[in-house]
Formats: C-alpha cells, sequence, structure tokens
C-alpha cells in the first residue's frame, strides 16, 4: 500500500470518539510508515449511518483512484461482509485491530492488496473478547478542544442499540493515563480538555477498587492545571454522588451536560430498556440546576421508536420544558438489524419524520429561549477561530473583529442571530 509517498486520506462519519480514534490512527499509520491508502473510520448508529458510509467509499474511490481502501469503525465490525463485498474496499478491518500498530505495519506491508477475495480482506476479531482500552496519546485535534478517551464499549443493551456490538463491553483507562494525558495536552497549549467515551458514567467500573467518573473529575482537576474541563455524553441515572459535589464545587467544570435521555414517555422508555423514567431526567436536571445554577442540558432524544403513539411523542416533546433542555439532537427511528427494535411493530416513515421536525422546531425555540437570557451578560470565551467561540455553556458565541485563537477572554453579549451569541471582548 505504499504510493510515492502520498499521505493516507482519512474521513471520519459518526461520533466523537470516532474522531478522537481517527487522530490516533493517524499517528499509527505515520509510524508504520503506510502511505498511498484512504481510510474511512464507519458508523453503525443508524441504518443511514450505514449507507453513508458506503456512499463515502464510493465517493472517496472515484476521487483517489488506485488507492487501497481500508474500512473500519462500528459498521466494519458490526457487518464487516457488506464492507468487504464492496469492490472498491481493500481491507476491513475491526475496532479493536485498529488501534493496533502491528495492524498497521502489516497495512503498511501489503503490496498486492486487490487480488484477494472477500473473506481475506476481513481483519475482524471478537470484540466482546476485549477486555482493556489502550490510553492512546495524542496531541488533541479540534485545534483549541482537545478530546480524550477514558472509557469505551458498553455493558447495557438498549433495545434500539447496535453500538456495544461494535464497541465491545465496558472498559476504561486507567486514571494516571488520563492524567498523563491532559498534563500533556495543557503543555501543548490547550485550554479545554473534554472526557468522551461510549457510556462515560460507566467509567471506573472494571478498575480497581472500582472508582467512579466523579473520581477522576476530581483527581484530573485536582493533578493538572486545565483551565476548563468538559464531560461530553452521559446517561444522568449513573451520575456519582462524587461528580454531583465536582457540579456543584469546581468552576472549572464547565456549566454543560448533554444528557442520553432517548424519550419522554415511560411506556417508550420501557420498551428501549433504558434505565430511568421521565420524572428521573426531570429530578436530575432540578437537583443539578440547585447545585449549578448557571447549568445547561443538551440532550439525545429518538422519535418514532416502535409503538409510539402521538401521547408517547408528545411526553418526549414536553420534557424539552420540563428538563428545561436547550441543545437537542434529534434522531428519527431507524432500525438496525439484529436488535430487538427492528422486530417491534414500527412507525410509518412519514411520520416519523413529521415527529423529527415538531421536535427540532421545539429544540431551537429553546436555544432561542436561552440565547435572549444570555444577552447582558458576561462570559469567559475559549476562541476557536479568530471570529468564533464558546462558553462554557458550549454556546456559539460571533465576534465581530478577530480574536486571539486559543484565548480565554472576557466578553460581554450583545445580541444573538441565528443560533449564536453576539459577542465583544470586555
Amino acid at each position: 500500500m505504499k504510493a510515492a509517498g502520498k499521505p493516507p486520506v482519512f474521513a471520519t462519519l459518526g461520533c466523537r470518539l470516532n474522531a478522537y480514534e481517527t487522530e490516533a490512527m493517524k499517528e499509527l499509520a505515520a509510524a508504520a510508515g503506510l502511505s498511498g491508502a484512504v481510510i474511512v473510520n464507519t458508523c453503525a448508529v443508524t441504518a443511514e449511518a450505514v449507507r453513508k458510509g458506503k456512499q463515502e467509499i464510493r465517493r472517496l474511490a472515484r476521487e483517489n483512484p488506485g488507492a487501497a481502501i481500508i474500512v473500519t469503525g462500528c459498521a466494519a465490525q458490526t457487518e464487516p461482509e457488506t464492507f468487504a463485498e464492496m469492490p472498491e474496499v481493500t481491507r476491513v478491518i475491526g475496532n479493536h485491530e485498529k488501534m493496533q500498530a502491528d495492524t498497521w505495519a502489516g497495512l503498511s506491508a501489503l503490496q498486492v492488496p486487490d487480488l484477494i477475495g472477500v473473506t481475506e480482506k476481513i481483519q475482524v476479531n471478537d470484540i466482546m473478547s476485549v477486555r482493556e482500552t489502550a490510553g492512546h496519546l495524542i496531541d488533541g485535534f479540534g485545534r483549541q478542544r482537545a478530546y480524550v478517551q477514558v472509557q469505551n464499549g458498553c455493558d447495557h443493551r438498549c433495545t434500539f442499540c447496535i453500538i456495544p456490538y461494535g464497541r465491545g463491553n465496558s472498559r476504561s483507562v486507567a486514571a494516571g493515563v488520563v492524567i498523563e494525558q491532559i498534563k500533556r495536552l495543557v503543555d501543548k497549549g490547550f485550554s479545554e480538555a473534554v472526557l468522551t467515551g461510549v457510556d462515560l458514567t460507566s467509567w471506573g467500573a472494571d478498575l480497581p477498587g472500582a472508582p467512579h467518573l466523579g473520581d477522576l473529575v476530581t483527581k484530573i482537576l485536582r493533578l493538572t492545571s486545565i483551565a476548563r474541563l468538559r464531560i461530553s455524553s452521559i446517561d444522568s441515572i449513573e451520575a456519582d454522588p462524587a461528580l454531583m459535589e465536582a457540579i456543584a464545587t469546581e468552576p472549572r467544570l464547565l456549566p454543560h451536560l448533554h444528557l442520553s435521555l432517548q424519550a419522554g414517555d415511560n411506556m417508550i422508555l420501557k420498551r428501549m430498556k433504558r434505565r430511568h423514567l421521565r420524572e428521573d431526567s426531570i429530578r436530575f436536571c432540578e437537583d443539578t440546576r440547585k447545585l449549578r445554577p448557571d447549568m445547561v442540558f443538551g440532550a439525545d432524544l429518538i422519535v418514532g421508536f416502535p409503538t409510539e403513539t402521538e401521547q408517547m411523542f408528545e411526553n418526549t416533546v414536553k420534557l424539552v420544558e420540563d428538563c428545561g433542555l436547550t441543545f437537542l439532537h434529534v434522531f428519527p427511528f431507524s432500525p438496525r438489524k439484529g436488535t430487538p427494535a427492528a422486530r417491534m411493530p414500527q412507525v410509518k416513515g412519514p411520520e416519523i419524520k413529521a415527529r423529527a421536525a415538531v421536535l427540532r422546531a421545539a429544540g431551537e425555540m429553546a436555544l432561542t429561549s436561552h440565547l435572549k437570557t444570555q444577552v447582558g451578560m458576561i462570559h469567559d470565551v475559549l476562541v476557536e477561530n479568530p471570529r468564533m467561540g464558546r462558553t462554557g455553556q458550549f454556546t456559539e458565541v460571533m465576534f465581530g473583529t478577530d480574536q486571539i485563537e486559543g484565548a480565554i477572554i472576557t466578553t460581554s453579549i450583545t445580541g444573538h442571530e441565528n443560533g449564536r451569541l453576539i459577542g465583544a471582548a470586555a
């Protein structure tokens, strides 16, 4: 797969964890001397995500004629034969294999990748047999905000979700490794670190002493000088006392949480095999705001889950107001082959599309309401590019004049437009 020193082309679909792992793969590929290849890191969260993965592979094959096409990620893990049968694809490697130096050394050594059969293309082992997650140390990405993988996999089996079969069971990166990486990121000039994983609040359950996410957060803030620490998506029902204490007392822990809520109707939550009720979600948001009044919540919400009636859907819409949500990720339900939800009575496609539009509109109204409350306030904003930054609440702020990238500047909020705040250096 060596071709005149041409650097590999990487394409990432799906979540921030995938984006993080792409950065790690870039370093592994470079160390192995891989060149002249295209690597596609796929997502399997919905059937549409898999379709987009195939579409991306075909596009990149057209744009890079003669290049070896290496497909990895969750979709490659869950349905490797689907991608191996594509004539454009040279190799399919699993989620565990993609993070191993030996894999990339082997790929770099291949000389005739296009003269093999479908079976020989596949390098995917049983992800459920993986017991450890390596703490890959990278120099961060996302310009001024660095994502730090602290956990991978999931022990839960929600009826709609294929991800455990792509990521395996939950496993944690040791606290010492996480702290080492954050210290290195600080030395590189990063001001903000984001802890990320598949099921972040399960961090520590497989480590000696079974520590909790709150213990990790507390150690990071005590042992590193990172200016801002952010937590990505969490399962609120698993929030531990140490995490709640950190939310209440640690100003460097930013006041923004993205919650894996999925629905606002108790029967749908039961059929999803979630471990919380709508009342639990509302109580968590209320309790957290008592500890941290400026806390802002985002949420993942699925519309059109099998058997969802109009009233059930309305309960989800009402959850936006009942929880005081600000940022919504709305997912129209898409059945994934191999999951229990795919065998349940399905809601018709046009109805799902209509409900998604209603919920997104409710989300836009909630965001606008939040933006209005911020006008006249003062925020510390991390400048991500000369004309844009984000508050601690993860709200975008647009500047009328250039600012210094990476700086955290005191900003006066003067207005809002198109879902963003307008600010000026105070």
